[in-house]
């Protein structure tokens, strides 16, 4: 597995760092709280930059991934948007739309649901990365 060079990799609460300047991460285990869980490590600092996400999190976000495996992840996030703007809508204006336009709102809420289970965790063993 490589590191994508120049991908702007999420560290949590808005702060960005570029996967390839990231050498070292170090899950927090004392003094953890919240947005500490891990510390990484960059070629450009002395100190590690706290991130609120974990190293697994990270490091998904730093490999290769393909371009399907991008699209995918695109799409997954515009049907998360979808079924949160689904969600809003009013019992009134959903009984409109079954009856006017035949759209079930709550059928395509549940197809949205389903098709956004959970990916399965796979852990990135980091000394693939950092060689």
């Amino acid at each position: 597995m490589d590191i994508k060079p120049d991908r702007m990799v999420y560290l949590g609460y808005g702060k960005y760092w570029r996967s390839d300047a990231i050498v070292g991460l170090m899950p927090i285990e004392q003094d953890r709280g919240p947005g500490r869980r891990t510390e990484v490590y960059t070629a450009t600092l002395e100190d590690p930059i706290v991130a609120s996400r974990s190293e697994q999190a990270i490091l998904r976000d730093m490999a290769v991934a393909s371009d399907d495996q991008l699209q995918m992840r695109e799409a997954r996030e515009l049907l998360g948007d979808l079924l949160d703007g689904l969600g809003d809508v009013p019992d009134v204006l959903r009984r409109m739309l079954g009856t006017e336009a035949r759209f079930d709102v709550d059928l395509w809420t549940r197809r949205i649901k389903g098709a956004l289970k959970p990916e399965p965790e796979t852990d990135i063993p980091q000394n693939d990365l950092f060689d």
